[in-house]
């Protein structure tokens, strides 16, 4: 069974009702990125912060996959489908996505400020001054702007596996996701499905598919069945 690897981004969850962050009409207009992405943001003012991410763990609660999630859920009858997900919410696996890695963290997830490892669910609203077993503080399991991304190094060998790849509803502008493209083997077939192709800043020939992701992952489903079965 071919490997198929997918870095999916904010487009793909766009259709369900969830902003992106860039788009003129995204969920950070009228939020300074400082002021609720960030360490100092947490330092300086935790009730901000934990109540901006309480609106998006509700936003995500009502939120429903669509036809890109539930098409690349059924990929899996026919390829080795690993998603490498930018996003935080839980649609891929509400649509039946066995294989999924979070880069950016999970909504549904807090850790302690002082141990990232040490985790619990959540899918209330967090409570500021709430303590982690280790005395720190409950934060949610996100990774902020100036923080690492730990999962890179778990995405970069998955991704030198792949024997298909595909990008769907991410512009490649945030690092380090973006640059895991570098990492896909020269001889693999690439794919993009997102709604304005982005620049990927590789000298290959590329499948694209200029659609909503939910349109352009009908048609490259109709394609990959043709060309590999």
């Amino acid at each position: 069974m071919k490997k198929l690897v997918v870095l999916s981004g904010a487009g793909i969850s766009a259709e369900s009702g969830l902003k992106t962050f860039r788009d003129s009409d995204g969920l950070w207009e009228g939020y300074a990125i400082e002021e609720v992405a960030t360490p100092g943001a947490w330092r300086r003012n935790p009730d901000h912060v934990l109540r901006f991410y309480n609106e998006r763990r509700k936003n995500v609660l009502e939120a429903q996959p669509n036809k890109a999630h539930e098409i690349l859920a059924e990929l899996q009858d026919h390829f080795d489908v690993q998603i490498i997900t930018q996003n935080i919410d839980d649609l891929h696996e509400r649509a039946g996505s066995k294989k999924v890695l979070h880069l950016h963290g999970e909504i549904f997830k807090m850790h302690s400020e002082f141990d990232i490892d040490l985790t619990a669910s959540i899918y209330t609203d967090m409570k500021t001054g709430e303590l982690a077993p280790d005395g720190g503080r409950w934060r949610p399991a996100i990774v902020w702007f100036e923080e690492p991304v730990p999962k890179i190094g778990e995405a970069i060998p998955l991704v030198k596996q792949a024997d298909l790849f595909l990008i769907v509803g991410t512009s490649l502008v945030v690092y380090p996701a973006a640059s895991l493209v570098d990492f896909v083997p020269m001889d693999c077939p690439f794919y993009v499905v997102d709604k304005k192709i982005p620049a990927t800043g590789i000298g290959r020939k590329l499948h694209t598919y200029e659609h909503l992701a939910s349109i352009g992952m009908e048609q490259l489903k109709k394609q990959l069945l043709v060309q590999f079965f």
